[in-house]
């Protein structure tokens, strides 16, 4: 099961445990049951601290548990966690092995007050970039308290179950039984959503601020360099994020990032949080902002409203909220989605096989996720508004290779049909000729660009006709001291290594508009 690069990398990282372990296998005949078998003999061969444990008294098989040797500490994974899924693996070794967390103290102190009884079920995909996360953190919680537990299931070994509760995206979180969340939430995320006064602290601990030197409100590539930036020239800075990393956390593969050939959304994001705060920048997460009142004079207080009913105030503002996927906008889209309705075809992929899907947008983004969905599902129907397609030629050439895959042009998606449960096909409108044609089929795939994430700033900043921030040259917006970059504007390339440079562009125009004000308005960090 592991190779020999894997295995001594584990090895290496077993020397953290401190606590015996054991790893409890519930096994029956099959060839799964076999490789899990297989892997936790080669895992506990690479330490004297872990023992393999046959107790076949799981109902899900293969399944096994990681348990702390003369304890309930422990967590559980039915299936086989490999692809995105084995950081996830190793993560709990060292976790139930005694091996301390990288979550911040308070965060830590925090999950081991929470009071009730929570048994979580995660449905997983070994493809799935954004399942590891919620993965992590919820095991990291039931090893810091006992009273939390945690299974995770592969949903494609497991498909009778899949089905049978109807799920149809990844991550799919049931507590106690009943559905909790579905889409990618990190630990901060999920303990927000069960410890109930977890609000409340957070507006208190914000009321408590002093005025930034720089607020950036968004926590993508734009969002870190502005951050960076400004933070290294002295200045107190401030980054208030819904959630830190932005559209890069549903990032697969990055391959265009210059001096790096290939890494992934997740790590990236993690690699800028993690920057940032090496330059002691205040980091404000699951914060989201509705309302942008502008200083009534140069020079005076930007402020900054947020959901939870606090407010941030600051001399200077960096607005990089980003974009997020574009919707159809057509009845039965929002009362399918992630029933049938998705987006993301790395993550929901799996579930879809043997299946028929269609997939909206003929653009880069849509063409590669037909590519991706036809081997893994029965027929891929795309659909595209345009009379051709606009992606780059050699992923055009790649999809017409394809024998299971249709394509469909001057074609307008009208109308999700479904069952009440689940999608159970569509209805598009012929363009050309006008007439309606419907399609059965199990699952849609929306890839139909971008729509810029600034409802929140009408009337405060000029936007353009799409709602993207105007700006000039150097990041300045229709307000003076207020300034933006990345996705979220009208810069007219959305890419990351591009969101980096107008976020580095807009922090040294912050810092060069704060050192221009009469002395008396700068701070004495500035």
């Amino acid at each position: 099961m592991l190779d020999a690069n894997m295995t001594q990398q584990l090895k290496g990282y077993l020397a953290n445990i401190k606590q015996p372990i054991e790893l409890v296998a519930s096994l029956g005949d099959d060839a799964k049951s076999r490789e899990l078998e297989e892997l936790l003999n080669e895992i506990a061969a690479l330490s004297d601290l872990i023992e393999v444990v046959r107790s076949d008294d799981d109902k899900r098989k293969p399944s096994f548990m990681i348990r702390r040797k003369g304890t309930d500490i422990g967590v559980r994974f039915a299936g086989i966690p490999m692809g995105h899924e084995f950081t996830s693996l190793v993560l709990a070794l060292l976790q139930v092995g005694g091996h301390p967390s990288k979550a911040a103290q308070e965060l830590i102190e925090q999950i081991q007050g929470i009071d009730g009884d929570y048994e979580f079920e995660t449905y997983f995909s070994l493809s799935c970039q954004n399942c590891p996360d919620v993965v992590q953190a919820l095991n990291l919680m039931s090893v810091l308290n006992p009273r939390i537990r945690h299974t995770a299931i592969d949903g494609a070994l497991f498909k009778d179950e899949v089905d049978g509760r109807k799920v149809m995206a990844v991550p799919t979180v049931f507590l106690n039984g009943e559905q909790f969340a579905s889409g990618r939430m990190d630990l901060e995320q999920i303990v927000a959503r069960i410890d109930t006064g977890a609000e409340a602290k957070a507006v208190e601990k914000i009321a408590k601020k002093d005025p930034f030197d720089v607020l950036i409100v968004g926590g993508g590539p734009a969002g870190a360099a502005s951050a960076i930036y400004t933070a290294r020239k002295g200045l107190r800075v401030g980054v208030a994020a819904e959630r830190f990393g932005g559209q890069v956390l549903d990032t697969m593969g990055i391959e265009n990032f210059i001096s790096v050939p290939y890494t992934e959304g997740p790590k990236l994001a993690a690699q800028l949080e993690q920057h940032v705060k090496e330059n002691d920048v205040d980091v404000m997460n699951l914060q989201k902002a509705e309302k942008l009142i502008p200083a009534s004079e140069e020079g005076g207080l930007h402020e900054v409203k947020l959901a939870n009913g606090a407010s941030l105030k600051a001399r200077t503002l960096i607005l990089s909220t980003g974009a997020r996927w574009r919707q159809m906008g057509v009845p039965g889209e929002d009362e399918y989605r992630n029933k049938g309705v998705a987006y993301c075809p790395h993550c929901d992929g799996p579930l879809f096989k043997g299946k028929r899907v269609a997939v909206i947008g003929g653009g880069n983004s849509g063409v590669e996720a037909a590519i991706d969905l036809a081997g893994i599902v029965a027929h891929v129907t795309l659909i595209e508004y345009d009379s051709d397609l606009r992606a780059d030629a050699v992923l055009q050439r790649k999809l017409a290779s394809l024998p299971n895959v249709k394509i469909i042009t001057s074609a307008l998606t009208t109308q999700v049909h479904g069952d009440g449960e689940k999608v159970t096909g569509l209805t598009y409108k012929d363009r050309k000729h006008g007439a309606d044609h419907e399609v059965a089929l199990e699952g849609i795939f929306v890839q139909i660009g971008l729509v810029p994430n600034t409802e929140w700033l009408k009337d405060a900043i000029a936007l353009s006709p799409r709602g993207e921030i105007e700006i000039d040259a150097r990041g300045e917006t229709s307000q003076p001291g207020i300034f933006a970059a990345g996705d979220c504007t009208t810069v007219p390339y959305k890419q990351i290594v591009i969101a980096m440079g107008a976020g580095s562009t807009a922090g040294l125009s912050a810092f060069d508009y704060l050192i221009r004000l009469p002395s008396a308005e700068v701070s004495e960090a500035a």
